[in-house]
C-alpha cells in the first residue's frame, strides 16, 4: 500500500507542473513523508507524558522564567513554517515544574498545526494545569513565512502574541516588568 503523505506529495508535485520522477524528485514524496511525520509529531504526546515526575515542591515564591526558547512550528491555514522565540514565566505556588520541561511543552505544541495565538494559550494553560502558580505569562515572537513568503512579503513584522493568567493578569506592572526581562515589545 502506498504511504498516503507520500501519494499527496505526488499530487503536490504533479499539480504545480514538475515531473515526479526527474533525478532531484524521485525520492522528494518519502523525503516529505518522513519530514511531516516528524514535524506534527506532536501530536503523539501529552502533557502528563512530558512532565512526568518533574514537579517539585516551591522554596520560593519569586518569579521564575523561561526565556528565548526556540521553537519551529506549521501554520494551519497555509501549512507552512513559522518560527521564532518563547518565554515564559511564572509565579509558583506550592510547586514548581523542572525547566526542562518547559521548552518541552512548548516543541510539543509546536510540533501541531497551529495558529500562533493558540500556541501561546496552550503553552500557559500547560504550566497552570500542572503546577497551579500564582500567575502566568507567555510571549511569543514569530516570523510567518506564510507572510514572508506571499501576499505581504513583509520580511520584518515579526508577530507577538501574549498570554497572562493570575496575578501577570490582575497586575499588569508584572507583565510590563517580564516583557522588559526578555525584551519583548521594545
Amino acid at each position: 500500500m502506498t504511504d498516503r503523505l507520500e501519494l499527496a506529495a505526488r499530487y503536490i508535485i504533479d499539480e504545480i507542473g514538475e515531473d515526479v520522477e526527474r533525478e532531484g524528485l524521485v525520492r522528494t514524496p518519502s523525503r516529505f513523508a518522513k519530514a511531516w511525520r516528524e514535524i506534527t509529531s506532536g501530536y503523539d504526546r501529552t502533557v502528563s507524558q512530558i512532565v512526568g515526575d518533574g514537579v517539585f515542591s516551591a522554596e520560593s515564591d519569586d518569579v521564575v522564567i523561561v526565556s528565548h526558547m526556540k521553537f519551529f512550528s506549521t501554520c494551519e491555514h497555509h501549512l507552512l513554517p513559522f518560527f521564532g522565540e518563547c518565554s515564559v514565566a511564572y509565579l509558583p505556588g506550592s510547586k514548581i515544574i523542572g525547566l526542562s520541561k518547559i521548552p518541552k511543552l512548548l516543541q510539543m505544541y509546536a510540533q501541531r498545526l497551529q495558529v500562533q495565538e493558540r500556541l501561546t494559550r496552550e503553552i500557559g494553560e500547560a504550566v497552570e494545569q500542572v503546577i497551579a502558580p500564582r500567575g502566568v505569562a507567555v510571549l511569543v515572537k514569530a516570523t510567518h513565512l506564510c507572510s514572508v513568503m506571499r501576499d505581504i512579503q513583509d520580511h520584518d513584522a515579526p508577530m507577538i502574541s501574549a498570554y497572562t493568567s493570575g496575578l501577570y493578569r490582575e497586575e499588569p506592572e508584572r507583565m510590563e516588568f517580564f516583557r522588559r526581562t526578555v525584551g519583548y515589545g521594545n
